[in-house]
């Protein structure tokens, strides 16, 4: 039997009830690989296991990062690190966000977090002269990352520059110092559920309208209670900004909830991209709303 198996999908694809399936099969424990269901304030908003799905299988890794946490892959890394050395159940790790798996199976830089001050810095440089101010500070600082980094990506340009400004050394020194996997890849299981974009849609907006009847509202409104912030990583669930805003009568629910399932088909499409440039080797089941579990189970060769 393989250590793990790894199940991978975007928002709305099916993974909890395949991995219910193969946690009764196998006698496993589902642990959590999606980066909004660590936080305790999203149970309805990011799918979390419910009581009647923790009762069908050990959960680990949902629902316990405080909300003004700033959780990351690196937390994540260590908690699963630390899980698997212990646990003596077969192991299905779950979720939809793809830096965690890949922290999991190719490993992570240990890079110290960037000061405050510096961030702010260079968020402003970005705002007044854009990505060719970095580019020519890389290029002069930091060939090797210059050479190494997406220059069309905004972002990683500046974390590039913030990284080698904060710690003396280049990103791609960083990368290349990076501590060997937990897990191989050749050692598990890989699963990616692949959904046509119009049948996932579809999916998407019955579950939204699902959570809007079942305690999304109230879960917003604890949430704007005990200072939700959109800016922290907990404030990224899907669906918070515009129930907040309606909350605040700034627009109706029915329209917050037609804007949240735009922003959570758009955020599926980021999903699906980014599992198609990175997970080429994954086992790929495409799904149609036909599909039987059944029929996946038969071809998962744990």
């Amino acid at each position: 039997m393989k250590k793990a198996t790894l199940i991978a999908g975007p928002t709305a694809s099916g993974k909890s009830s395949l991995a219910l399936a193969l946690a009764k099969r196998y006698d496993g424990v589902i642990i959590n690989a999606d980066a909004l269901q660590v936080y305790d304030i999203w149970r309805v908003l990011s799918a979390r296991p419910d009581d009647g799905d923790l009762a069908q299988a050990p959960h680990a890794l949902y629902g316990f990062v405080p909300f003004d946490d700033a959780y990351s892959a690196g937390k994540w890394l260590k908690e699963i690190s630390e899980l698997l050395d212990t646990i003596d159940k077969y192991p299905i790790i779950i979720g939809g966000t793809g830096l965690y798996f890949r922290a999991l199976t190719e490993g992570l830089a240990e890079i110290p977090p960037t000061p405050p001050e510096l961030r702010a810095h260079g968020n402003e440089m970005m705002r007044i002269h854009g990505i060719d101010w970095f580019k020519k500070k890389l290029l002069a600082l930091d060939n090797k990352s210059f050479k190494n980094v997406d220059m069309q990506n905004p972002a990683r340009v500046q974390r590039a520059w913030e990284v080698r400004i904060a710690t003396g050394k280049s990103l791609w020194q960083w990368h290349q110092e990076t501590p060997p996997p937990v897990l191989d890849l050749e050692d598990c299981q890989t699963v990616v559920l692949n959904w046509q974009p119009d049948d996932l849609n579809a999916r998407i907006g019955q579950r939204f309208d699902w959570m809007m009847q079942n305690g999304a509202i109230d879960e917003v409104r604890h949430a704007v209670d005990i200072g939700y912030d959109p800016a922290l990583p907990s404030g990224k669930a899907l669906g918070a900004s515009e129930i907040a805003a309606a909350l605040r009568n700034e627009i109706s629910f029915d329209e917050a909830a037609e804007l949240a399932k735009i922003a959570t088909r758009q955020f599926a499409k980021r999903q699906r991209t980014w599992f198609r440039s990175r997970m080429k080797s994954w086992k790929w089941f495409n799904m149609t709303p036909e599909t039987k579990l059944e029929n996946i189970l038969m071809n998962l060769d744990t």
